[in-house]
């Protein structure tokens, strides 16, 4: 359910202003109004910032390697009479410099993040400088150990020497009259001294700067010199603790500062008179304890009615189970818009469906409540996460349906007990799909129908919410739903006959799915557009014509991409069959270890690619799909209140 917002406004004596952002922080209610805001202060914060997560960029390969190696425990990369102390008080001061390495859970300090990116530059001169000296040695290695100042003194005495290096055909075309020394060839070029003479058309060669010797002595002092940096990075690997607290920090001050920029203020007024201003939203559930607060800080307080053009944030407010979903909806970052619709409720119980279809294998799910079970047991007493408890209620669900199925760790369902084969349900089982190509086929069959079916009904149930805001809003627009209804109705019918089968002695065409589509299409023209006029909504969905008729083409596609219920299913338990087919000859002999990783990997892998799969596809059923039908965008923003 998505709470009712309040717009308020608070209105404070200027001289109160930050002292009244703190006790609003404090208060933890208000949603503030987001506006473009600068100052100096805002700038420096941000700027340090930006070199904190620059700085945990630099340390975090660091820091697993230390946690791989040294087993993270902390050193210093400073020795400890070259580390200033500083007081309590000076803590947390952007504007500040130093450094301590008394201990990890000191707050943060500036001059490690200056050293850190300071050894990264000098880690960056280094590389470079190495690589234009190995692209010099590449150049002038063929040459031998020369430089350019080793002929000076030949050219002191008169005898000036030219280096050429020329290609095959170049050389053979060299005149005559020109003297010169050859020094060596390969596949490509021959090198050459000219005597005193240039070659036309040839440009000289460039001896280095420095020999071969001197370039590999530079290259070794360089590597050194990286080495020597790459040690003291890894010995501040086990500080991206105080990065992060820092960072932590700055993220509160700068919310703060932004939240004091951006209160508006009267001008041209006494300081003692001038007063300061913030708007914000806030669950109308609160208004009472903000109002409460605004009495007892002296605040002036107005509440209104959010307006059509304001960006309301989104508070959602469910029962403990369709809460469950809360940890899918916000790694996916999605929040219906204010004025939308909440499905939490449908989406978890689709969600569940879809996990247990596409995963379908009942040892799987074991596994997997095992793990949520393990989890549970581990944080009952600090309270179970609400990402455990979906877990351990995807895991049931994907062990129903690998029950009704019967498919375990992808076994022969033929070689299963008994028992388990009993358990099964025979239209969908298994056991019964592998008696021979025509249960298959009967099996396969239920299997679409069933994925069709469940289209049919979580697609209708999207029209059907939107038949009851609209005769809650009493607008004729529930006639559009409606006729979509119809129109589902219909294509299943459509698409039973066409891909599960075109036999109409099994499933025949019915005339009156022919009629659901047509009297579903016409009441979606005239109403869709619906806005106090049917003439203007059937004039609007004619300018919209090529959409209006696709439309039906979309209901198609949208029940059909329901197979992918099956198929991905299929192909999960394609997977685990082979692996063991693979590793079933290993565990007979002495190779059985071998056997055993196979299993353990090729599973893994598996139960990884389901995971993938479920993300992609079980979520993309609810998002795309099921939310278009619903009318459902996603366009919201989340309520994060101003708060500690």
């Amino acid at each position: 359910m998505i709470l009712p917002m309040k717009k308020v406004s608070l209105v404070v004596m200027e001289k109160t202003r930050e002292e009244s952002l703190t006790k609003l922080r404090e208060l933890g209610l208000v949603h503030l109004e987001r506006k473009n805001v600068a100052s100096e202060s805002l700038s420096k914060l941000l700027d340090r910032k930006a070199r904190i997560e620059n700085a945990l960029g630099i340390l975090r390969p660091y820091e697993a390697e230390m946690k791989k190696t040294q087993g993270g425990a902390p050193q210093s990369a400073v020795p400890r009479d070259q580390v200033p102390r500083r007081r309590s008080s000076d803590l947390l001061r952007p504007e500040d410099a130093f450094y301590s390495t008394d201990a990890v859970n000191t707050p943060p300090r500036p001059d490690l993040v200056a050293l850190i990116l300071e050894y990264a530059d000098q880690r960056k001169s280094l590389q470079d400088r190495m690589a234009a000296l190995s692209r010099e040695r590449s150049r002038v290695e063929e040459w031998g150990d020369v430089k350019s100042g080793d002929f000076a003194c030949l050219e002191e005495r008169g005898i000036i020497l030219i280096p050429y290096k020329l290609s095959s055909r170049s050389f053979a075309a060299l005149p005559r009259d020109i003297p010169f020394i050859r020094l060596g060839e390969n596949r490509n070029s021959v090198y050459i001294l000219s005597l005193g003479v240039e070659i036309p058309g040839e440009t000289p060669f460039a001896l280095p700067e420095y020999s071969l010797g001197e370039i590999d002595s530079q290259l070794e002092t360089i590597r050194l010199e990286a080495a020597d940096i790459e040690k003291r990075l890894l010995s501040l690997g086990s500080r991206t603790t105080i990065l992060e607290t820092e960072g932590k920090t700055l993220l509160k001050q700068i919310e703060f500062e932004t939240a004091r920029l951006g209160m508006d203020s009267l001008e041209e007024v006494p300081p003692e008179r001038s007063v300061a201003w913030i708007t914000g939203f806030i669950p109308q559930e609160d208004l009472g304890r903000l109002k409460r607060a605004a009495v007892e800080n002296s605040w002036a307080l107005a509440a209104s009615d959010p307006g059509p053009d304001d960006a309301v944030p989104t508070k959602l407010k469910n029962n403990r189970l369709a809460a469950l979903i809360t940890p899918l909806t916000e790694f996916l970052e999605v929040v219906p818009g204010y004025n939308e619709v909440d499905i939490s409720g449908w989406f978890l119980f689709f969600f569940v469906v879809f996990f247990g279809m596409i995963f379908g294998d009942a040892g799987y799910g074991c596994l997997l409540f095992g793990m949520g079970l393990v989890a549970a047991l581990k944080t009952a007493k600090k309270g179970v996460p609400q990402a455990v408890k979906m877990l351990l209620l995807l895991s049931a669900s994907n062990i129903l349906w690998g029950v009704l199925t019967c498919t375990w760790f992808g076994v022969d369902p033929l070689k299963l007990p008994a028992f388990l084969k009993g358990i099964a349900l025979p239209l969908i089982s298994g056991a019964v799909s592998a008696q021979g190509p025509e249960a298959k086929a009967l099996v396969d069959q239920n299997l679409m129908i069933f994925c069709f079916s469940l289209a049919l009904l979580q697609l209708s149930i999207g029209h059907i919410i939107g038949i009851g805001r609209n005769l809650k809003a009493g607008s004729p627009r529930f006639l559009a739903d409606l006729g979509n209804v119809a129109m589902l109705a219909g294509m299943y019918n459509v698409v039973l006959f066409l891909v599960v089968s075109n036999d109409a002695r099994q499933i025949p065409l019915l005339p009156l799915g022919v009629y659901a589509i047509i009297a579903g299409f016409v009441l979606n023209f005239v109403f869709a557009n619906y806005e106090g006029s049917v003439g203007k909504s059937v004039v609007e969905s004619f300018k919209n014509i090529i959409s209006v008729v696709l439309g039906i083409t979309n209901v198609f596609s949208d029940i059909m991409s329901y197979i992918r219920l099956w198929a991905v299913g299929l192909a999960g338990a394609s997977i685990s069959s082979t692996v063991n087919t693979l590793a079933g000859p290993l565990l007979g002999n002495f190779l059985v270890f071998l056997g055993i990783i196979l299993l353990v990997f090729g599973h893994g892998l598996n139960i990884a690619l389901n995971v993938l799969s479920v993300l992609v596809h079980g979520v993309r059923l609810n998002t795309l799909e099921f939310s278009s039908h619903v009318g459902l965008a996603w366009s919201g923003t989340a309520y994060k209140p101003f708060s500690e």
